[in-house]
């Protein structure tokens, strides 16, 4: 057991070096042009599209992390060599997507490229993908096996864990692999976004770790050193990249304002309640006294005017009103009843008038009661 921690570390020592050298070897910086008149170039807002655009794409296929980090690191060594125009972007991005599956996935989980090409909606046939796919092989020098950040991210959590195993002790009920995999989001959030082209593969993962470890361990800045010594890191570019680590998931963890309100009111479900006559009740039948009119005859302004312009919404309309036009008569034979019962609109001689002699007597609206007759 005491040979068990030595001979780990250095294997993620040896891994960490090799990683780091392919990364020296292969990457480029890809500073993103603004769009000029011509748009011969590719925006940073852009290839931040085709990035989104191929990350939801993995999500619905539901492959392999590896599979993502590869294909957005095989798209920007691409555009950093490349001089493309948008019109391709699409096309370029699909078939670094279709060489990443290949190179990561087993045989039976890629994709077709009949079924890639149309479910994806890249706009493109299969034969454009495998032409463009020639096109992105001769210009990597058909070397595709890079040091994702990915991989960083995946070396320095497994030395974090070979140093302090508590530092998952405050996530309760989370293993090494799902916090692994609550890193590996952060990592496909950041690399989303352009402003962090700039910052190698290894920085970022760092930057990640680091962040999570001054959450997690008092201890922190201890382990930071030590990471830092390892892959061979200046301090003060640490630093600046996990400033701007940090604001981009700032955004990602609170997308949306502490007080958000969310307003439902369609146009069919307006419709649909002024049919059944439940939510319209209080616009449409307002409380009446008695002797107040019916009809057009209460509003002295007339009639609201229907917002409702479309000619096929004119039938619904009709019906409402119609149903409206039956409660109003409902209404009013449920006043009928009430005078009825307190005899208002027969006299003392059986005759009518009574309510008009009440009006003229200036007392109250509510007609008088009647004594009950004793059978």
């Amino acid at each position: 057991m005491k040979l068990a921690e030595p001979l780990e570390s250095q294997r993620l020592s040896f891994l960490l070096e090799k990683a780091a050298s392919r990364e020296a070897k292969m990457w480029k910086v890809y500073v993103p042009k603004n769009p000029s008149k011509q748009d011969t170039d590719v925006s940073p807002a852009q290839r931040d599209e085709a990035v989104q655009w191929l990350s939801d794409m993995h999500c619905s296929l539901r492959l392999y992390p590896e599979t993502l980090s590869l294909a957005i690191s095989i798209l920007d060594r691409f555009l950093a060599i490349v001089k493309a125009r948008p019109k391709y972007l699409r096309c370029i991005a699909i078939t670094c997507f279709f060489l990443a599956a290949k190179t990561c996935e087993e045989d039976e989980r890629v994709p077709a490229l009949r079924d890639l090409a149309r479910t994806s909606g890249c706009g493109c046939s299969p034969a454009e993908i495998l032409r463009m796919e020639r096109i992105v092989l001769d210009k990597l020098n058909w070397d595709l096996h890079t040091a994702t950040p990915l991989e960083f991210l995946q070396i320095f959590h497994a030395m974090v864990l070979l140093c302090k195993w508590q530092f998952l002790e405050g996530l309760q009920g989370v293993n090494p692999s799902q916090h692994v995999g609550l890193l590996t989001q952060q990592l496909h959030h950041c690399l989303k976004h352009s402003a962090l082209l700039r910052v190698k593969g290894s920085m970022l993962a760092l930057a990640l770790i680091t962040l999570e470890l001054e959450k997690r361990c008092p201890d922190w800045l201890a382990l930071t050193v030590n990471l830092l010594k390892k892959a061979q890191i200046d301090s003060s570019q640490l630093i600046g990249c996990r400033e701007l680590v940090a604001r981009c998931l700032s955004t990602h963890q609170a997308s949306l304002p502490p007080n958000t309100v969310y307003i439902y009111h369609p146009l069919c479900h307006s419709l649909a309640s002024r049919e059944r006559g439940a939510g319209a009740a209080p616009r449409e039948h307002p409380v009446r006294h008695p002797g107040q009119p019916t009809g057009d005859r209460a509003h002295p302004q007339g009639p609201a005017p229907s917002p409702l312009g479309h000619p096929q919404l004119l039938r619904p309309l009709c019906k409402a009103r119609a149903k409206r036009k039956v409660e109003e008569m409902e209404v009013d034979e449920f006043y009928d009843g009430i005078k009825r019962l307190y005899n208002e609109d027969a006299g003392p001689d059986g005759g009518e008038g009574q309510g008009a002699g009440r009006q003229e007597g200036g007392g109250s609206p509510c007609p008088p009661l009647q004594p009950v007759p004793v059978v």
